[in-house]
């Protein structure tokens, strides 16, 4: 199955179709007298349709099992067409467009299972998605003329000892939600130095500032102690997403002292500096964090 554990739980709908035909006016009435023979057509295909949501993932090899938290079967008659439609809801990381078309689907099979001993010509079509909601697809926040400024605070970087990766991989993540790089440096744990280029790049326009590197608890972590006294304003639920998310894949991300806010219309996000931590980070706020852009520029972006 393809991973999805870097995706974060969102809530998630999905509506699909299926379209029984019968062939006489009969058959149509049959159903709605409750006549045939095996049953109530609408509640026993309703049921099977039930349980084919919650037993997708059985069935579909690449369906991974979620949490099916509201399943609506619907009927409509149209002359001697039967429109079945199923709609499901869950908080999950992935959608569930796929449950909702095998729920539709089985519907359609019971209905002709029961209803194929008084019609010989029934006919199942069109079986398709109508309409899906949730996730990353629905967030149209874009990174376009976004100007971002990258900078990586550690010693061992700094003096060469070791090589940059946590910077070097939120470049790519902002890359990829086409946000242009407008500076990319590597300092010291200095609250001066951390300062001296928070503040340039405010004061040039710039419109996000990501740091990464010493948000922890050594001595030298000192990068929310130099970032907070610049800030306007404080963003807390971006850390707490941030940490949110990391939580669910290690314990120690409540170590993490991550932070974010804005100095005028700049927005600074201190991320963790190891490799991984910045990049959970980044998944974890992105694209949604971009919103603010449009929140700024009166909803325009």
């Amino acid at each position: 199955m393809v991973n999805i554990t870097h995706k974060t739980n969102t809530l998630r709908k999905a509506i699909a179709e299926a379209v029984v035909s019968v062939s006489s006016q009969e058959t149509i009435d049959a159903i709605v007298n409750q006549k045939v023979p095996k049953g109530n057509v609408f509640e026993m295909s309703k049921t099977a349709g039930l349980f084919a949501a919650k037993k997708t993932s059985d069935v579909i090899p690449d369906c991974h099992p979620l949490p099916i938290e509201y399943t609506s079967i619907q009927f409509e008659i149209r002359d001697l067409d039967i429109h079945i439609t199923s709609e499901i809801h869950t908080i999950y990381k992935t959608g569930v467009e796929v449950e909702a078309m095998h729920s539709a689907s089985i519907v359609a099979l019971t209905m002709y299972d029961m209803l194929k001993p008084i019609d010989k010509n029934i006919e199942i079509k069109n079986i398709r998605l109508l309409e899906k909601k949730g996730g990353k697809s629905d967030i149209k926040d874009s990174g376009e003329g976004i100007t971002a400024s990258v900078i990586v605070c550690s010693d061992s970087i700094f003096e060469g000892k070791k090589e940059d990766k946590a910077g070097k991989a939120i470049i790519s993540s902002l890359e990829k939600n086409k946000v242009n790089i407008n500076d990319y440096v590597v300092i010291p744990d200095e609250i001066a130095e951390i300062q001296s280029k928070i503040r340039l790049y405010a004061e040039d326009g710039i419109s996000l500032v990501m740091i990464t590197g010493g948000t922890g608890l050594s001595k030298r972590d000192v990068t929310p102690e130099a970032v907070r006294p610049l800030l306007d304003r404080e963003i807390p639920g971006v850390a707490e997403a941030i940490r949110n998310y990391g939580q669910q894949r290690t314990p120690y991300s409540m170590l993490s002292r991550s932070l974010a806010g804005m100095i005028g219309d700049t927005l600074v996000i201190a991320l963790p500096g190891s490799t991984k931590g910045a990049e959970e980070s980044m998944d974890s706020i992105f694209p949604g964090i971009l919103h603010i852009y449009k929140i700024l520029n009166g909803g325009k972006h």
